[in-house]
């Protein structure tokens, strides 16, 4: 099992797009975005950190100072020192996860391929597209269609992230945490590491968390 601060630092590289000098440039997700400017990926060993490309050397100084390996993160500092330089816009906070090894474990999902997409058509028309970037990409079906699913929300040589969703008239009913054993025993046997993360502010997705008893390994701080 890797450290947590292995995971913070693979995780930070599947989020986001880095320029040749390690810097924040997109979010990692096929939309161009630009990156937070100011990244804070907090484990019990240390903190992980990521600045973006167009930070100024006074902001980065100024930060780095503020978020050694401290066990606690002063988040009004944070803010102090970025609303300085220019007005935050967004503050995003949440549970970073990995799974346990769920190998073995059965579920009723079907793996989606291009023959089956159509499953997808009822209620995840917005998946349908390059299956290919989003695999391994299994749902739960009832009544022909597909009603909860897993997918890769981003996918590297080394994992992925997983991607959760269900259909409003479906939910409460564990479809997405069969779904997402499903996808996470597909990555885990082919020898990668299966992540998982939300906001504190979404119940639904920690409910699913707490149910699958994945392994917190740390917290994610998003400033743009």
């Amino acid at each position: 099992m890797l450290s947590d601060m292995e995971l913070m630092n693979f995780q930070a590289r599947l989020l986001f797009n880095h320029d040749e000098n390690g810097r924040l440039t997109t979010v990692n997700d096929g939309t161009n975005r630009i990156a937070p400017r100011f990244f804070l990926g907090h484990t019990k060993g240390g903190n992980v950190k990521r600045y973006l490309h167009s930070l100024g050397a006074d902001v980065i100084e100024a930060l780095q100072q503020a978020t050694g390996d401290h066990d606690r993160i002063n988040l009004a500092e944070i803010v102090h020192i970025l609303n300085r330089d220019r007005q935050l816009d967004r503050i995003w906070i949440g549970p970073a996860y990995v799974f346990p090894d769920v190998r073995g474990r059965s579920t009723q999902a079907v793996r989606i391929t291009q023959e089956n997409q159509s499953l997808l058509q009822s209620h995840f028309s917005d998946f349908l597209g390059d299956l290919a970037a989003m695999q391994p990409f299994f749902v739960i079906v009832r009544d022909g269609v597909a009603v909860s699913l897993c997918c890769s929300a981003r996918l590297s040589s080394v994992g992925a992230e997983a991607s959760v969703q269900t259909a409003a008239d479906f939910r409460g009913k564990g479809y997405g945490v069969e779904v997402s054993i499903a996808w996470a025993a597909a990555m885990q046997s082919r020898g990668l590491i299966a992540l998982y993360s939300t906001s504190w502010h979404n119940s639904a997705s920690q409910a699913v968390a707490k149910k699958l008893q994945l392994i917190q390994y740390g917290t994610d701080l998003h400033f743009s």
